[in-house]
């Protein structure tokens, strides 16, 4: 009886989220109904009456007085609320992921989609080599993905599945049906994506969330640890490393950028520098939130300081900044 209590005890939160897969999908088909525009709507609306209300807002307003020190609470709390917007029409545009990308380089005017840098996704696809790209979840994050596949971009995407097992199957599923390759992060992954890399494919991964055995970079002014998978492979292959952005904008359109290749910072010998690479690329992605603040995802948990790395107190007095820079799962070490 104990070990079944315990059994019980242990699985009780995988069966209650397989047990919530009937509403999550009554959801998702009242979400298609509805079509993306008013879909979105509805998701902004929910969240925004709801969010404030749960534990992450918390997170939410104590990442955000300290990245803006010097705005009035007021200006928090708003941009707090414009973040839960975003979440909820991210969420409710799951639906309709086969077909919010609509972007045709023949008619851009008639569009919902945007494309700045069309030119450098092109020349990915056709310079023979492999290439990398760096994201963040900024407005609907997975359109870059999207646009990839659409333009016959060879790209594997990392992902990290949702927590609740329900919902984590619904979202394989609309992404397998509307993005290229797909990677799940995670013991192990780090040797897909490699041989993904080595292949001469293009891999592609969101890389503002903490990352326990990452290397430390400042992000608004904190420190904070990186997954450094990126700038390790980019140092391996010498491959070019490009970011991209959506960002949304009012009617139910979106913006998405891809920027030029970026010059990253190198060692003596010429190699890449794998922590002065993973800084650059946050740098990046720093300035992107700073111009849409209410579209990033302030809700997670991206400073951690008892997390970071101890200094080592060197023999002959000082210290020393212990950099942790180990693979995401043993690879490229």
């Amino acid at each position: 009886m104990l070990r079944l209590a315990l059994t019980l005890k242990r699985n009780l939160p995988r069966l209650a989220g397989f047990a919530m897969l009937p509403l999550i999908r009554t959801v998702f088909w009242l979400s298609r109904i509805l079509g993306p525009e008013r879909a979105g709507d509805a998701g902004g609306a929910l969240l925004r009456a709801i969010g404030p209300w749960l534990p992450s807002h918390r997170t939410a307003l104590a990442n955000l007085r300290a990245a803006f020190p010097d705005a009035s609470e007021a200006e928090i709390r708003g941009i707090a609320r414009s973040a839960w917007d975003n979440l909820g029409r991210t969420g409710a545009e799951y639906a309709h992921l086969d077909t919010l990308f609509d972007f045709d380089p023949a008619d851009p005017a008639t569009q919902r989609m945007q494309v700045e840098g069309l030119e450098h996704f092109l020349a990915l696809r056709d310079d023979g080599q492999p290439g990398l790209v760096f994201s963040a979840h900024l407005a609907n994050w997975e359109l870059p993905a999207i646009c990839a596949a659409k333009f016959d971009l060879e790209t594997t995407a990392v992902f990290r599945a949702p927590n609740n097992p329900a919902a984590a199957r619904l979202v394989q599923e609309v992404r397998r049906k509307t993005m290229g390759g797909l990677a799940a992060s995670g013991p192990g992954g780090a040797f897909a994506m490699q041989g993904v890399v080595e292949r001469g494919g293009h891999l592609g991964q969101l890389i503002d969330q903490h990352f326990t055995r990452g290397v430390v970079v400042s992000f608004f002014g904190r420190p904070c640890l990186a997954n450094p998978l990126l700038a390790k492979l980019a140092r391996h292959y010498d491959c070019p490393v490009h970011g991209s952005r959506v960002v949304r904008l009012p009617n139910g359109r979106f913006r998405l950028e891809l920027t030029p290749p970026l010059d990253l910072p190198r060692d003596a010998d010429g190699a890449i520098e794998i922590a002065g690479a993973m800084q650059a690329m946050t740098t990046i992605v720093e300035g992107w939130v700073r111009e849409n603040p209410g579209q990033w995802l302030w809700m997670h948990r991206r400073w951690r300081p008892n997390m970071l790395p101890k200094p080592r107190v060197r023999l002959g007095g000082g210290t020393q900044a212990n950099v942790i820079s180990q693979p995401a799962s043993g690879a490229l070490s």
